[in-house]
């Protein structure tokens, strides 16, 4: 299976995207496929081995709409795209304009009619019929030539759109006009009213069209945040090539060059620096304002800013491996991705056409075989067919999507999916482990003690035997291990016979001693007793620290007590989750008694201690077994399969790809302020779309019949189809501007 987007053309309403969608679903080998309205793209899963992406984009232009493949990571707005779109929109304003003049001059010359008053002051020439009939005719079929164009292509695929209602309203308003023109004494005769329309049908049309030019600049900004980021790409890099300092194109680098950043500079590429030291604002990709130092083996991300320094790096990412590229691609994704709580507007626009068509309909039957009046039947016809508006119900959501993960992106919180923006809002627990996501993932052994005691020859010894075995394993706390046999000037040796044992500690020979390094428990399981430093090893579980067991030929000869400071904002992130009303729960590998000092530290009440990374994903399946949505977040390999279990998998960007692959909502600085912002920026997508869809419901539950009539045997009132026109144009631009709202949005973390 193999993913593409096509870029979609020709589409005027929602029920144009389920067209399209349809007909792509049907094509042979495509296993899913999801049109987005708003963006005017279609995301397509199918079987590459079954058929291309020729065959796709074929089935699109035989229903008469046009589709063209984008490139993974390039932004939909490119610069063929921009330059059609700009085209548009000034055909568009030129026929507003014009539209707009004759809209005027037609209302005015209809005045006398519409008021019963005589007004001298206008032109007698605008009264006339035969003058209106010429003024109206190139609005109606120049102006509203796309309307006829996409109702024809419709009405071949046995569909009816948007713009089936637009043609049969102001066609009928028209049309009537027209037989009123050519033939006033034979409708007299038939009892029809001898009065003309034109001004309703042309101001219709420019209302729609102005609706249209209206919801387009505002639809732009909707993709703000994709604009934004592909702004942010460095054109050129400075590389140094045999001494010599050369700006080549971004696209010529290669990985493993060498480049060089001034003070001031944006970084151009992803990289490790290997001379020179500096502060970088990583702001822009990660939403973290305070500067990153950077010496020699740290990374740098192209599009960030250098500040004080200079440096050189080498290149280890390019083109779409790059941080900002995956960054792009995954809004792209996640603005392209359809929520669960689009369906019911998805339904509705299926059928939404159709029915209105039979409504107004049987509104003209009512009006005209119950009353016998046709003046009052066209009118509500006509008006029926206008109000309706199945745009706003299939803008109502992805606009809202589109605005709230690029804004998700401006504070580094990347969100994978319309879905997961969805489900944040409904978590009930979180689930947080304990290192590199509470603590900073860096641990030290701060305490290193023997049955001998320190400062002697023995404890060397020991300490060249545990870090002589540790460096063979990649957990962060042998790191920290090895890293302290450093500190005491104390080389290692070989190791053989070297085992990981999953969840409990390593094992080998070394210096032809047995060594097992782990778990108190895993230890004592082995048949080894370990009471020899019970004491000194509650002491430092007391003080918070993981306590490490070491034994050298089955017998104990040390413990280490291990610190993983915590996170600056772990406690306030906490207690603002529970103040959410949101269930926090902490996992880890320590035991209890660490794992509960910890805890209380950052005021977490539930803790699940000595839980094995292989026990991860089944822990979390047992939380969901009581019935609760829940969270995951975690930043290690080991977290990936609790991550992808949980409800909802939240990785810490300073994480593994692995964790960040599985997970739905990724954390870039890994600040766990991150979350809050997340489940906040969720309740207010949320919260921005339900008013949308109730604005587009409301809109048409109410207006199609006040269209249709239902206030005139009360009050005696009609709704003019020129009103109806401006509501309709309207309704569109109304949806779209409240998803502009969260636009303002900021996290209270914040």
């Amino acid at each position: 299976m193999e993913k593409a987007t096509f870029k979609l053309q020709g589409m005027s309403c929602a029920s144009c995207a389920n067209t399209i969608e349809a007909v792509i679903g049907r094509v042979s080998g495509v296993e899913q496929c999801n049109v987005n309205f708003a963006m005017e793209q279609a995301t397509v899963h199918y079987n590459s081995q079954q058929i291309d992406l020729k065959t796709i984009q074929n089935a699109v232009e035989k229903v008469g709409y046009g589709a063209s493949p984008v490139e993974e990571g390039r932004s939909n707005a490119g610069d063929p795209e921009a330059a059609r779109r700009e085209a548009e929109s000034r055909e568009l304003q030129r026929k507003v304009i014009t539209g707009g003049i004759v809209s005027g001059l037609l209302v005015f010359g209809s005045l006398p009619a519409m008021t019963g008053l005589n007004l001298p002051l206008i032109p007698m020439g605008l009264h006339n019929p035969w003058v209106q009939l010429v003024l109206a005719t190139p609005i109606q079929f120049w102006c509203g030539r796309q309307f006829y164009l996409n109702a024809w292509k419709a009405f071949k695929q046995h569909t009816a759109t948007m713009d089936t209602l637009i043609v049969l309203g102001t066609s009928v308003a028209y049309f009537y006009s027209l037989a009123t023109t050519l033939f006033p004494r034979f409708l007299t005769q038939q009892g029809l009213a001898p009065q003309v329309y034109y001004e309703a049908s042309v101001v219709i049309i420019t209302l729609i069209l102005l609706g249209r030019l209206l919801e387009n600049r505002a639809r732009k900004q909707t993709s703000e945040a994709i604009h934004k980021l592909m702004g942010l790409q460095a054109k050129t890099a400075r590389i140094v090539c045999q001494g010599e300092e050369v700006d080549i194109s971004i696209e010529d680098v290669q990985i493993g060059n060498i480049v060089l950043v001034r003070p001031g500079e944006k970084i151009p590429i992803d990289g490790e620096v290997v001379e020179g030291g500096s502060t970088v604002d990583e702001s822009m990709v990660t939403g973290e304002s305070v500067p990153v130092k950077k010496q020699p083996g740290d990374q740098v991300v192209g599009a960030t800013i250098n500040q004080t320094g200079s440096f050189k790096f080498r290149t280890t990412r390019v083109g779409q491996d790059t941080v900002l590229a995956q960054i792009i691609q995954l809004v792209q994704d996640a603005q392209g991705s359809k929520a669960p709580i689009q369906r019911l507007a998805d339904q509705v626009t299926r059928w939404f056409v159709p029915v209105v068509i039979a409504i107004a309909l049987v509104t003209f039957l009512l009006w005209f075989n119950l009353m016998g009046n046709p003046t009052l039947a066209l009118i509500t016809t006509v008006g029926v067919l206008i109000i309706a508006c199945p745009c706003a119900l299939g803008l109502a959501t992805p606009t809202s999507v589109m605005v709230g993960t690029g804004k998700g992106a401006e504070y580094g919180v990347l969100i994978k999916g319309a879905e997961s923006l969805e489900l944040a809002h409904k978590i009930q627990t979180i689930v947080l482990d304990k290192t590199g996501t509470l603590t900073q993932g860096k641990p030290t052994v701060t305490d290193f003690v023997t049955v001998q005691g320190t400062a002697n020859d023995h404890e060397l010894r020991v300490i060249r035997l545990a870090a002589s075995i540790e460096r063979n394993s990649e957990h962060p706390l042998a790191a920290a291990v090895v890293q302290y046999a450093k500190s005491q000037d104390v080389e290692t040796t070989t190791t053989q016979d070297f085992e990981a044992v999953a969840g409990s500690g390593v094992q080998g020979i070394v210096l032809d001693h047995w060594v097992q390094i782990g778990t108190q428990r895993w230890l004592r399981d082995s048949g080894i007793d370990t009471q020899a430093l019970q004491t000194q090893a509650a002491q430092l579980e007391s003080r918070s620290k993981t306590v490490i067991w070491m034994a050298v030929d089955r017998n104990v000869e040390a413990i280490m007590g291990i610190s993983d400071a915590l996170k600056p904002s772990s406690a306030e992130v906490v207690s603002t989750l529970q103040r959410m009303g949101l269930e926090v729960v902490m996992l880890t590998g320590d035991n209890r008694a660490t794992a509960e000092s910890i805890a209380q530290e950052v005021g977490i009440k539930q803790v699940l201690p000595e839980v094995r990374p292989d026990q991860k994903a089944e822990t979390i399946r047992q939380l969901q077994s009581a019935g609760k949505l829940v969270a995951m977040v975690g930043d290690g390999i080991n977290d990936a399969p609790a991550l992808a279990q949980a409800d909802l998998g939240i990785a810490i960007g300073t994480g593994t790809d692995v964790a960040i692959a599985a997970s739905d909502i990724t954390l870039i600085s890994g600040d766990l302020q991150g979350i809050i912002t997340a489940i906040e920026l969720s309740r207010a997508t949320i919260r921005n779309i339900q008013q949308n869809l109730f604005f587009a419901f409301i809109y048409n539950v109410a207006g199609i019949p006040i269209a249709a009539g239902v206030l005139f045997p009360i009050f005696g009132w009609l709704l003019n189809p020129i009103i109806a026109g401006a509501a309709m144009a309207f309704s569109s631009v109304s949806v779209v501007t409240n998803a502009l709202r969260l636009r303002q949005f900021k996290p209270k973390s914040n």
